[in-house]
């Protein structure tokens, strides 16, 4: 009887925890039987996070860090747009169409705009994967210190994007809620919704 109780009152408190959860993702939405649409799905949702993110902080905030070691909130959204342009560039098997470090850029507006521009050329490389191209062979450039080129998929290029971004985004929403700034993806959920 105490494990039955047990195990109710776990349950209850997980169900509780989950509804709790912050993201807007609508993984029922996003999960499909085709990895191509599941991709897309999966990065539709990351990058209007990410957008609404890089809009919601205030430019006179773009220089903050919660600890001098970590990247400030300028360099992070830099680092996210580099990795869109990169991930989505070699997933494709071409060049990456931006030259511009953007970790080295600290001005709002031109970050922003960075961003965007990454997140619409990773847009059409999502957009045109599909189930029949999801598995196609591609090399994946390294960097110093890591291997010179593997071998892989255009999907798994694609999933790890996605994953990138995710990781980057929960460090974007500290930033945010540090600055006393609702992370969008909060806001979406707690949104009343339409009848």
């Amino acid at each position: 009887m105490r494990y039955t109780v047990a195990v109710a009152v776990a349950i209850h408190l997980l169900c509780g925890a989950a509804s709790a959860q912050t993201s807007d993702g609508g993984f029922d939405k996003a999960l499909s039987p085709s990895l191509a649409a599941t991709a897309k799905a999966m990065h539709a949702t990351i990058r209007r996070d990410l957008a609404d993110a890089a809009e919601a902080m205030p430019a006179e905030d773009f220089a903050f860090k919660p600890t001098p070691e970590v990247r400030s909130f300028a360099q992070l959204v830099g680092h996210v747009a580099n990795a869109n342009f990169f991930f989505c560039s070699q997933a494709k098997g071409t060049a990456s169409p931006s030259t511009t470090n953007f970790e080295r850029v600290a001005d709002k507006a031109a970050l922003v705009k960075g961003l965007t521009e990454a997140l619409a050329y990773c847009d059409a490389v999502y957009q045109s994967t599909t189930d029949a191209t999801f598995n196609d062979a591609v090399t994946l450039n390294g960097f110093p210190g890591m291997n010179p080129k593997t071998a892989t998929s255009r999907g798994a290029v694609l999933l790890f994007n996605t994953t990138h971004n995710n990781e980057h985004y929960g460090n974007i929403v500290v930033y945010l809620r540090l600055k006393g700034k609702v992370p969008p993806s909060t806001a979406r959920s707690q949104a009343p919704k339409g009848h």
